[in-house]
């Protein structure tokens, strides 16, 4: 999450001085380069965060109507779609990784390998997430805490510190 809101800060930050050098009539041509970078990484640091979370590439909403063996056989055949997708991200994003060291950014002449290697590094991470869980899910259940009142929720903070 902390790599999630340094890229947001880092893109968002490039963008303005680059509408403000772009106003004064002196552009920084490498900002653009350093904005592609936050955004690109921001985007697969933000997947492998959402797949931590359980908030993104699953199909909660049928798998939380059910109980029981019903419920572990479809939550555990999501999280092997998953991870089969993350394995993919990491065969074919390394395989893209190299092919981009015969391309190049310009004005900066980095290889666009620099681009590439948010891929197989997101895969990475969402596959170690996706093990896990489903490691935690056969061994204490996938049902998750459903959506509780916000005095409860305050209460339990508050027991907790």
């Amino acid at each position: 999450m902390i790599l999630c809101g340094v890229t947001l800060t880092g893109f968002s930050t490039t963008v303005f001085l680059d509408v403000v050098t772009r106003s004064l009539g002196h552009p920084w041509l490498w900002l653009q380069e350093v904005t592609m970078t936050f955004f690109v990484y921001g985007i697969f640091a933000g997947a492998a965060a959402a797949t931590r979370r359980n908030d993104h590439l699953c199909l909660s909403a049928i798998t939380e109507a059910m109980t029981g063996r019903w419920r572990l056989l479809v939550e555990t055949f999501n999280r092997f779609v998953v991870l089969g997708a993350a394995l993919c991200m990491v065969w074919f994003g390394y395989l893209n990784f190299l092919a981009g060291f015969g391309n190049f950014r310009m004005p900066s002449m980095t290889p666009l390998a620099s681009l590439y290697a948010a891929i197989p590094l997101s895969g990475a991470l969402i596959a170690l997430f996706t093990v896990e869980q489903l490691v935690n899910g056969w061994r204490n259940g996938f049902a998750g805490r459903g959506p509780e009142p916000f005095a409860e929720r305050l209460a339990e903070e508050r027991l907790s510190t």
